[in-house]
């Protein structure tokens, strides 16, 4: 729904330029003016967007702004993590496209100062939703401990979906959330149904 906007808007142009030069000549040898040229457009109309050209590559507070904003939305009847979970299944539509995400994905890892970008980005949002958790009366430590979990499960989710071209994020996260509650609830008493028509 976002993409035919980002294909065409500055934003967007400038996003898909940086990608391709970071990728053909490397994060460090990449200037802002290369850049603004290779997407058409003058260097000063990069800073109405970004204020470096390490922060191409994470689109602004977009995602925080978001999800915060999410959370802050979901019925109160839900527990926090189901809030938190809800909210990122609700992020696809504002992700760029998986191909854009794979290849950025790439060029993070490959430069030490995208990586410890990405990681400051990566705190700053779970900084942003354990406080939305404390205003919705969750206990400080409480609510950053539930946080660190939802990262770990969205971190699982979107490794699968990055290499996975048919699913949604959505099911993924589902996915991880089950996979996570079957490693730490004890095994339902079905299995022990199992082992008495052993005898």
């Amino acid at each position: 729904m976002g993409m035919p906007r980002w294909e065409s808007d500055a934003q967007g142009r400038l996003e898909r330029a940086a990608l391709e030069l970071f990728e053909t000549q490397g994060f460090e040898r990449t200037s802002v003016a290369q850049i603004a040229d290779a997407a058409g457009l003058k260097e000063r109309s990069f800073y109405r967007y970004f204020p470096d050209k390490r922060e191409v590559l994470f689109a602004g507070n977009e995602l925080e702004a978001h999800l915060v904003a999410q959370v802050e939305a979901t019925d109160p009847g839900l527990t926090p993590i189901e809030a938190v979970l809800d909210a990122l299944r609700t992020a696809e539509g504002i992700f760029r496209p998986r191909e854009f995400l794979l290849r950025r994905a790439r060029v993070i890892a490959a430069n030490p100062a995208l990586v410890e970008r990405d990681l400051i980005k990566l705190a700053d949002i779970a900084d942003a939703l354990a406080r939305v958790l404390e205003r919705r009366g969750v206990e400080p430590g409480k609510a950053r401990f539930i946080i660190d979990v939802v990262l770990a499960i969205h971190r699982r989710a979107t490794s699968r979906w990055l290499t996975d071209p048919d699913t949604t994020l959505s099911q993924l996260i589902t996915q991880a959330a089950d996979e996570l509650r079957e490693a730490v609830m004890p095994p339902a008493p079905t299995t022990r149904r199992q082992g008495e028509l052993l005898d």
